[in-house]
């Protein structure tokens, strides 16, 4: 893989990652001895070198479930990139609203629930973390095994908040589109929720170049709801191999081939989702 590889597919301005992490450095910002990978360190000059390779201008910084609910990491990466960066943290359940709204005044903008191993929360607790986030204008982002939207739907579908879905719904194994668990997503969607097109890799049995067996997922979303989708690198995709994040980006030009679909999932939807002006 050849880390000089600029993608075909040109960003317009205003393009988003809406879904990156910063690790370390590691002697200011140790992992938990909880975290369930751990990465060298990813850091903003390494991943600002991305952004210009790619034609990225805005970025999401997600909290990684390595770091609990220690958001400095991820703060500072925010404060240094400035006014076109914005987070999605952890708190841990009955944090007071003076506290999230110090954390929304830094850019936070969303709450993190890692529902898989490593995680903090259960699904119980969801209920309590929407109000939480709701208190101050943010959004849930959660990611699981999405084969289990069928267990979890009612739960999920009563959440009075903002719902992002990780890593087009994360099925382990892939499911075909008329299954039942894609068809739970695919029904949050049209009642709101937004999905990430990002990190095939994470449950693609297949793999590159297409991920044929995740590619009709990400099809298909697209084309029931193109102005709820958002794309993401998953940099530096913790506790996997490296990826060519060119051709990542470049899964847009299969995935939503209509150049003005393309527009909303890279600058329209996440500016209005993440609130950049």
């Amino acid at each position: 893989m050849s880390e000089a590889r600029r993608p075909t597919l040109r960003c317009p301005p205003g393009a988003t990652d809406t879904h990156m992490h910063i690790y370390g450095p590691y002697d200011r910002f140790p992992l938990a001895p909880t975290s369930p990978n751990a990465p060298p360190p990813a850091l903003l000059p390494d991943y600002r070198a991305l952004q210009a390779r790619l034609g990225l201008e805005r970025v999401v910084v997600v909290q990684p479930a390595g770091y609990l609910c220690d958001n400095r990491c991820t703060l500072e990466a925010v404060a240094e990139l400035g006014p076109r960066a914005r987070a999605v943290v952890v708190v841990p359940l009955g944090t007071g609203e003076a506290e999230l709204e110090r954390l929304a005044r830094a850019g936070a903008v969303g709450l993190r629930v890692f529902l898989l191993p490593g995680g903090i929360f259960r699904w119980q607790q969801l209920p309590e973390l929407a109000a939480m986030a709701r208190s101050v204008g943010w959004h849930l982002q959660l990611q699981f095994n999405g084969r289990l939207f069928p267990e979890h739907y009612d739960l999920l579908a009563r959440l009075d908040c903002q719902l992002v879905f990780d890593h087009v719904g994360r099925f382990v194994d892939p499911v075909p589109v008329e299954h039942e668990a894609f068809r739970c997503l695919q029904r949050l969607v049209d009642k709101g929720a937004y999905v990430k097109l990002s990190a095939p890799y994470e449950s693609s049995r297949v793999g590159p170049p297409g991920f044929d067996d995740v590619a009709p997922l990400a099809r298909a979303l697209v084309r029931q709801a193109p102005e709820r989708m958002l794309w993401a690198s998953n940099w530096p995709h913790p506790g996997k191999a490296p990826q060519d994040e060119a051709a990542l980006l470049d899964l847009l030009l299969d995935w939503a081939p209509e150049e003005v679909d393309r527009r909303r999932i890279l600058v329209d939807n996440p500016a209005r989702l993440y609130r950049f002006g």
